[in-house]
């Protein structure tokens, strides 16, 4: 039998997976280049992450939304964590403060789909059993 994927728990992955990158990044600075790899601190493979943690975000939330509640918050959740998250490439100088903000908002836009769209589903599931 066939589970169903749960796009909100991969959402959540990418997002923890993406702020243990940022987390870890400083202290590997100085040894990666020692030891040849480089491709941590490529621009290219910072906006590539983000791309795919937006791209698995949106199909999530939007699934949600169709399918489930019709809610917009968790959508504004996460549009207000992706600007931050787009921020931190352009402001250096306070990057951790403002990854550490976007990742907040992106979790709890997450949790918050994950949320109504339970509530959805037993809601439906009390209206079918009568």
């Amino acid at each position: 039998m066939l589970r169903k994927f749960n796009w909100d728990a991969l959402g959540v992955s990418a997002s923890l997976a993406c702020a243990i990158h940022c987390a870890i990044l400083p202290l590997l600075y100085t040894s990666l280049p020692f030891m040849g790899i480089d491709f941590i601190t490529n621009k290219g493979f910072e906006y590539g992450m983000i791309a795919l943690a937006f791209i698995v975000g949106v199909v999530a939330l939007s699934h949600g939304f169709r399918k489930h509640h019709h809610r917009f918050y968790p959508i504004g959740f996460f549009t207000v964590g992706f600007a931050f998250l787009l921020a931190k490439e352009m402001f250096l100088d306070v990057h951790v403060l403002l990854l550490a903000v976007a990742i907040v908002f992106i979790l709890l836009a997450h949790y918050f789909n994950y949320r109504l769209c339970r509530v959805h589903e037993h809601a439906h599931a009390k209206d079918c059993d009568h």
